[in-house]
C-alpha cells in the first residue's frame, strides 16, 4: 500500500458506574455493565500511524517512549500487536507500521488515560486501511486494549453491556445519548496526584474479586445503578444522577479498601474534596455537583454549567488540587485532515515537540 499518515483524535471518558472486576482478564470481559460520559478534546489522545515497506518492524510509541510491541512485553502491548496483526490480515497486507500515540493528559494517574488511547487506535486502524468495521466492531476491538476504551468509541453517554458469552461477542458498548443532548453536563477534574499509581488497574480488578467479600454483591449493584442513570439521563435529573453516581464510587472503592492486601486509590486530599462537596451540596440544599473517583486519588466532579463557579470556587477554599481540568460531555473519535501528523514522512520517525 502506498506510503501515507494518518491522524486521529478521540477522548477519554468518566464513567458514572464502574467497571471493576473481570470474568476474563485475558480480552476484558467485566462481570457487570457500566455507563459513562465521553469527555472533549480537553481530556483527549492523538494518535498517527505510517504503513510503509520501509519500515523493518512494527514500532509504537506512546507520549514519547518507545514501547515493545514485538514481543509483547506486557499486557497492554500484547493486546496492541494481536489488534494490528488482525487488522493487517483483513487488510490482506503485511506491510509493518509505526504508531505514535501522545496524550494531553496525565496517563496511568486514574483519568483513563488507556480508554482515549484504545478507542483512539482502534477506530484510526480502522479507518487508515479502510476494513468498514462499523462502531460495534470497534467497541469490541477496543474492548481488548482495555476494557473502558470500548466506551470511548462513542460520543455523549455511552453504556457498556457485561454479555455473557465467553467470546466476548456480546460484550460491546452502545450510545445512549449524544453529546448534545445534555449541553449543560460537565466534568471539573481535580488533579491532586499526576504521579503513576502504585497498583494498576489490571492488578487491582484480579485482588478485589479474588479477596473481597464486599465484591459479591457488587455486580448486582452495579447494573442497577446503570439503569438508574440510564433514566436520570434521559430525564436530564441531576438529582438522581448526582447521588447515583457518588454511591458508586464508594461503593467501588470500598470493595477496594475490603481487598486483602486492601487497595488504597484515595489519598487524604481525595477524602479533602468527598467531604467539601457534601458540605457545598448540603449549603444549597440539592445536589450541585457529584463527586466521582475512578483507579485514582484525582477527582471529577460532575456538575453543570450554571454550577461550575461554586465548584471552581470551593476547589480553591481547600486547595488540594494542583491543577484542574474542565470537559463538557464530548465527541467520539474522529480523523483528522490536513491536521500536523506525530509522525515525520521523510525520517519515518515521531517528531520531536
Amino acid at each position: 500500500m502506498e506510503d501515507r499518515i494518518y491522524t486521529a483524535i478521540g477522548s477519554s471518558n468518566i464513567a458514572f458506574i464502574k467497571y471493576w472486576g473481570k470474568r476474563d482478564g485475558k480480552i476484558n470481559l467485566p462481570n457487570n455493565s457500566s455507563i459513562s460520559m465521553t469527555l472533549d478534546r480537553n481530556v483527549g489522545t492523538k494518535t498517527s500511524v505510517l504503513f510503509s515497506s520501509k519500515l523493518k518492524s512494527d514500532r509504537l510509541f506512546i507520549n514519547g517512549k518507545e514501547e515493545n510491541i514485538k514481543e509483547g512485553a506486557n499486557e497492554k502491548s500484547r493486546f496492541i500487536s494481536e489488534m494490528l496483526a488482525y487488522c493487517k490480515k483483513a487488510a490482506g497486507i503485511n506491510t509493518n507500521a509505526l504508531i505514535v500515540s501522545e496524550n494531553n493528559f496525565p496517563s496511568d494517574s486514574g483519568l483513563a488515560s488507556s480508554a482515549s488511547g484504545g478507542a483512539t487506535l482502534a477506530f484510526l486502524l480502522s479507518n487508515a486501511l479502510d476494513l468498514k468495521m462499523d462502531s460495534r466492531e470497534i467497541s469490541i476491538m477496543a474492548r481488548k486494549i482495555s476494557g473502558s476504551a470500548c466506551r470511548s468509541v462513542y460520543g455523549g453517554i455511552v453504556k457498556w453491556d457485561a454479555g455473557s458469552k465467553q467470546d466476548g461477542s456480546d460484550s460491546f458498548a452502545e450510545q445512549v445519548v449524544d453529546h448534545r443532548y445534555w449541553p449543560d453536563l460537565m466534568d471539573i477534574i481535580a488533579i491532586v496526584d499526576p504521579s503513576k499509581k502504585k497498583v494498576s488497574s489490571s492488578a487491582g480488578h484480579a485482588i478485589t474479586v479474588k479477596t473481597s467479600s464486599l465484591y459479591r454483591v457488587r455486580p448486582q449493584v452495579a447494573e442497577e445503578g446503570v439503569k438508574k442513570v440510564v433514566n436520570a439521563v434521559t430525564n436530564k435529573d441531576f438529582q438522581v444522577l448526582a447521588e447515583t453516581v457518588m454511591r458508586d464510587s464508594n461503593n467501588m472503592h470500598a470493595t477496594m479498601m475490603d481487598s486483602w492486601p486492601p487497595i488504597m486509590y484515595l489519598s487524604d486530599a481525595s477524602r479533602s474534596i468527598i467531604y467539601a462537596m457534601h458540605e457545598l451540596n448540603e449549603s444549597e440544599g440539592k445536589y450541585v455537583a457529584a463527586y466521582t473517583f475512578d483507579a485514582g486519588p484525582n477527582a471529577h466532579i460532575i456538575t453543570t454549567s450554571s454550577n461550575r463557579s461554586k465548584v471552581i470556587k470551593m476547589l480553591e477554599e481547600i486547595g488540594v488540587a494542583r491543577s484542574i481540568i474542565e470537559s463538557k460531555m464530548g465527541a467520539g473519535p474522529e480523523m483528522l485532515e490536513g491536521e500536523e501528523s506525530l509522525i515525520d514522512q521523510e525520517s519515518m520517525a515521531p517528531v520531536h515537540k
